[in-house]
């Protein structure tokens, strides 16, 4: 299964490459407007960032699990802003 580094690194490069801030990344995920991701917009999100299909719920629902901080089962901008922070960009990779 893909890591945590792997999977924050795709996510990082789909940020970078298709808009200009993180807050323009999760304003177009967030479907429903509500400020939060579910699950299912996390999905499309991954997709975007090339997450292979077979796995992409599991990876959604670890990163839930991670970054959800007031355990409602979605991720709100804090949660995103504190998941987008933890990326580290190692120039050797």
């Amino acid at each position: 299964m893909i890591s945590k580094e792997e999977t924050l690194k795709k996510i990082q490069i789909l940020i970078t490459n298709h808009f200009d801030t993180p807050e323009d990344a999760f304003a177009f995920f967030d479907n429903d407007k509500d400020g939060k991701l579910s699950k299912a917009e996390i999905v499309k999100l991954l997709k975007q960032a090339k997450i292979t299909g077979f796995v992409r719920g599991l990876v959604a629902t670890k990163l839930i699990e991670g970054y959800d901080k007031d355990a409602d089962g979605l991720i709100g901008w804090e949660d995103f802003k504190d998941a987008i922070d933890n990326i580290t960009v190692d120039p050797n990779k």
